[in-house]
Parts: C-alpha cells; sequence; structure tokens
C-alpha cells in the first residue's frame, strides 16, 4: 500500500493538498490511484484541506499518534529546523508517511512542497 503523509500550513485548501499529492505521486513515478490512504500528525487532524482530500479521493485518513510520529521522523531524510522546533520531527510529511505505513516502511518520495503543503510517499505491506 502507498500512504500520503501530508503536512500542511493552516488553512490550505483541498485542492493545494491534492496539488501536492499529486506531485509526490508524479516524482515517484506512480498513477493516481496507487495511493491507498492518507495520514497526517495529530496537530493537522483537524485541517480541512488534508481531511476534505482524503474524502474527495475516497481513501483511508490517519491520524498519527504523537510517539509514532516521533519515532517515524527519525528515519525522515528532508530536514528542516523550524518544523522540527514546532513539530518534534523534521518533515511532517515524512513522518506521517513512514509512521502510518509501519514499523517496516520506506520512504519511496521524500517530501514534495507544493506551495502550503507538502507531501511525501511511503509504501509497505503493513500499513495501518
Amino acid at each position: 500500500m502507498i500512504v500520503a503523509g501530508v503536512g500542511c500550513r493552516s488553512g490550505a485548501s483541498a485542492a493545494e493538498v491534492e496539488a501536492a499529492i499529486v506531485a509526490a505521486l508524479a516524482s515517484a513515478g506512480l498513477k493516481s490511484g496507487a495511493l491507498g490512504m492518507i495520514a497526517t500528525s495529530y496537530a493537522k487532524a483537524a485541517e480541512p484541506g488534508i481531511v476534505n482530500a482524503a474524502s474527495e479521493r475516497g481513501v483511508k485518513f490517519v491520524v498519527v499518534l504523537q510517539a509514532e510520529f516521533e519515532a517515524a521522523g527519525l528515519r525522515a531524510v528532508t530536514r528542516s529546523e523550524r518544523v522540527l522546533a514546532l513539530t518534534g520531527v523534521p518533515s511532517v510529511s515524512e513522518a506521517a508517511a513512514l509512521a502510518a505505513a509501519g514499523p517496516d516502511a520506506r520512504l519511496i518520495a521524500p517530501r514534495v512542497a507544493g506551495g502550503p503543503a507538502t507531501c511525501a510517499l511511503a509504501s509497505t505491506e503493513n500499513a495501518l
């Protein structure tokens, strides 16, 4: 299963989140239908843009618990000192994707930024 981890600035629209997802899928050479889940951090769980993007795609939406989020953040490849100070992880989208995809997940597309949203993709057979 392919998991899209998503982060965004407050108030990002579903279209802006979707644009980041599409860009990440394209960077990995994947078709739009390959996506099986959208995940984000607990802090972003109520962001309408992320929630609506998952709903519009018809995929499972997962909110990652902070402990799992921080543990997965250790495997992130992108590093933002600002994001680390705010969230406890160096990349919200990478940590969310890796955490939701499970402990054996591998990052298949590092963070792609698209306006106010970011998306990273992870894959594993043991996704939530």
